[in-house]
């Protein structure tokens, strides 16, 4: 099937399982309550994508309070009650992150509870997301290791470790995020992709990488107004991406000034291509969705591409989100009846 639709990652939350319209939402429950209204809501998350026609789904992040601390949560190594003020993302915004203050090892498995439950409740394929090694690294401060190569790739390893055990639990594609790649675009094309490949290390499913501007936040939406009218960063670092292992490119097109052209320096890989705007509640039409992905066809062969949002969605209502969902859907089908 031409142009099979997929998401970022992150979905909203119910508001009976953590504060709505919110990043680092606090939860709302404890203990085994907690735990069985994230299998619910992991539940329902696959379930408005189906609904949506979603073909490749994913978690929607339910169990996590956010995309990058919910697998550092699972660490030894990392001190949260010394928390420090960092400017991330090269200073775009400050947030209090966690110290690693010894040496990094995996306590146990992280996601494997959604991850199966997940696998038992839906016969797609399924996508699951993790974060990437250097936007992790971005996003932490070090009292340890002295090095942010060094450190990368003991997360690297880390990630390794989880991600063998959710290709063992039935998950189809492993998606890293890493929109630290837009902002560190040299070391990106370096140790950032070096890092990714120690991350897959002898992992057969598909592997995929989402590179974006970042969610609809004002500190994103500020700094993307200082871009200028083309957003070019991405010719930095594609064509290492080209050559390296990952199978899958996942980055914002719809009103991101992203010139299109730039797709073919992905030459070889699937690109998951965004045509759904998180940074706004207006539910894009079909026809948009569609428009999208006719364009990106003009540089992608069309077995090649992948209908998807632009970035996560968990700071959005969650009835904005399941309306934009079911566009994404329609705006693929339409673009099948177009081009296939």
């Amino acid at each position: 099937m031409l142009f099979p639709t997929t998401i970022a990652g992150s979905l909203p939350k119910p508001a009976w399982l953590a504060e709505p319209n919110k990043l680092w939402a606090p939860w709302r429950l404890q203990g085994e309550e907690l735990a069985s209204a994230k299998d619910d809501a992991t539940l329902l998350a696959i379930k408005l994508q189906e609904d949506a026609g979603i073909d490749i789904v994913g978690d929607g992040e339910q169990a996590r309070q956010h995309f990058v601390h919910g697998f550092l949560e699972a660490i030894d190594g990392i001190d949260f009650n010394k928390r420090v003020e960092m400017g991330i993302r090269n200073d775009r915004y400050k947030a209090m992150c966690p110290t690693v203050v010894g040496e990094l090892k995996l306590r146990h498995r992280v996601h494997a509870r959604e991850a199966r439950l997940a696998r038992a409740h839906t016969t797609r394929k399924l996508k699951f997301t993790l974060p990437g090694p250097m936007t992790i690294v971005d996003t932490i401060a070090d009292a340890h290791y002295g090095d942010r190569v060094k450190m990368a790739m003991a997360f690297a390893a880390l990630l390794n470790e989880e991600v063998r055990g959710l290709a063992a639990d039935g998950v189809d594609v492993i998606q890293f995020d890493e929109p630290a790649f837009n902002v560190y675009m040299d070391a990106a094309a370096g140790w950032g992709i070096e890092a990714l490949h120690r991350a897959i290390d002898g992992v057969d499913c598909t592997s995929a990488v989402h590179i974006c501007y970042g969610y609809g936040i004002p500190a994103n939406i500020e700094w993307k107004a200082t871009l200028g009218a083309e957003w070019r960063q991405y010719e930095k670092f594609f064509p290492a991406l080209a050559k390296s292992r990952i199978d899958q490119v996942s980055l914002e097109c719809i009103n991101s000034h992203v010139p299109m052209s730039v797709l073919k320096l992905l030459d070889g890989k699937d690109v998951l291509v965004g045509a759904i705007d998180v940074a706004t509640d207006r539910i894009e039409t079909p026809e948009e969705v569609a428009a999208v992905i006719g364009k990106a066809a003009e540089y992608v062969p069309a077995q090649k591409i992948i209908a998807c949002t632009n970035c996560g969605m968990a700071p959005m209502r969650r009835e904005i989100a399941a309306l934009k969902l079911e566009a994404l859907g329609r705006g693929a089908a339409l673009a099948r009846e177009k081009h296939g």
